[in-house]
């Protein structure tokens, strides 16, 4: 695998970063000091490196494993009895552990996860000193391209005005040349909340691709990058609201997070403005949402994630025509998958070294 940048939290354990952190930015952002996040226990032992798996890997992507070090030795197993009964053999687990799995798990230093967001892991896991990583930005590229399409299918009318049409074997045009009923990005405002792997990556795209001014926040004092116009803390969320085109959350579902876009944001928008969620469904309050669209506070919706997945068929959202929605399939594509094994073999190369690993969680922060 090719070297890796270092992650936003990698940065941030730096000594340059930790002392800025004490000090408040050029834009009065208040930073909030982050705590490095526990890398496993070094190793004391030179011998294999049991890894236990109950994942379908392909072939190959088992043979990427074995090559990452010499003392790779992968258990493949394919029940919960069969992934128990090999637990106190297993220094490293690909997948999750339980609470009831921690009393056998006694030689695990290390679990990577296959997801990105954590707040489903079990409790007891998530408060055991074992080191957790995940898969924070491999599923960005994906959902990136996946949020410009919603945008696009909404803002240039083929989703709301020309895709009716067609599945009624017409095509009209709708308003006019100079009407709003199609709209441009390039010089609109877009307003991120997460600033990670989802947020970073489309603010690049937005930006650099489309010509679009974007700000955003983020709980963490990471620098601003250069096409990011504006970067605060959470408190200037409700000041960035009213000021943006499109809001996107792309947060990580935490207790500070959850039902965060709530009614007074949706009637704080602009009436022209777009809402796109994509990273965790329970950041959004759906029936306010559907109020929001159906009652004209804002223009559209781009939905990947929901509060409940999927929505019954009963729910009012499918009764908004301005609402594109796909069901949390965003991160999906074969070249997501290559990323996922070349996190997991980059991982494991530099866990036989003693090298910090790549995407750690910090458990008590949930992220």
């Amino acid at each position: 695998m090719r070297d890796t940048q270092p992650s936003r939290r990698q940065f941030l354990a730096s000594g340059t970063v930790a002392a800025a952190a004490t000090a408040v930015d050029a834009q009065g952002r208040q930073p909030v000091v982050a705590v490095d996040p526990a890398q496993p226990a070094a190793r004391r032992s030179s011998g294999p490196i049991r890894v236990l798996t109950a994942t379908a890997f392909e072939a190959n992507e088992l043979e990427q494993f074995k090559a990452a070090a010499p003392n790779i030795e992968l258990i493949v197993v394919k029940t919960p009895d069969e992934f128990r009964a090999r637990l106190p053999e297993a220094e490293v687990v690909f997948g999750n552990l339980t609470g009831a799995d921690l009393p056998a798990a006694t030689n695990v230093k290390w679990v990577q996860t296959g997801n990105a967001g954590v707040e489903t892991l079990d409790r007891e896991f998530m408060a055991s000193p074992i080191a957790l990583t995940n898969m924070a930005r491999i599923f960005a590229p994906a959902i990136t391209e996946t949020a410009i399409g919603m945008l696009l299918g909404l803002t240039r009318g083929i989703t709301i005005h020309y895709m009716p049409q067609f599945a009624r074997r017409q095509m009209k045009s709708v308003g006019t040349a100079r009407s709003a009923h199609h709209v441009e990005l390039a010089g609109k405002t877009m307003g991120i909340v997460g600033m990670g792997g989802i947020g970073g990556t489309l603010a690049r795209r937005a930006h650099l691709g489309f010509d679009m001014r974007v700000v955003g926040t983020d709980a963490k004092p990471i620098p601003k990058p250069d096409h990011v116009a504006e970067l605060r803390d959470p408190s200037w969320f409700m000041t960035m609201v009213p000021q943006v085109d499109v809001l996107v959350a792309a947060a990580p579902h935490t207790p500070a997070t959850e039902r965060m876009f709530n009614e007074k944001v949706f009637r704080s928008m602009k009436k022209t403005a777009y809402f796109l969620a994509l990273s965790r469904g329970m950041l959004f309050d759906d029936m306010a949402l559907v109020r929001a669209l159906k009652e004209g506070w804002i223009a559209g919706a781009g939905l990947d994630v929901f509060p409940e997945e999927p929505p019954p068929s009963t729910h009012p959202i499918f009764d908004c025509t301005n609402v594109v929605m796909t069901p949390h399939t965003s991160g999906w594509s074969p070249d997501r998958q290559t990323r996922l094994i070349d996190l997991h073999a980059e991982n494991l190369r530099r866990y036989a070294i003693g090298a910090p690993l790549l995407n750690v969680v910090d458990k008590k922060a949930g992220y």
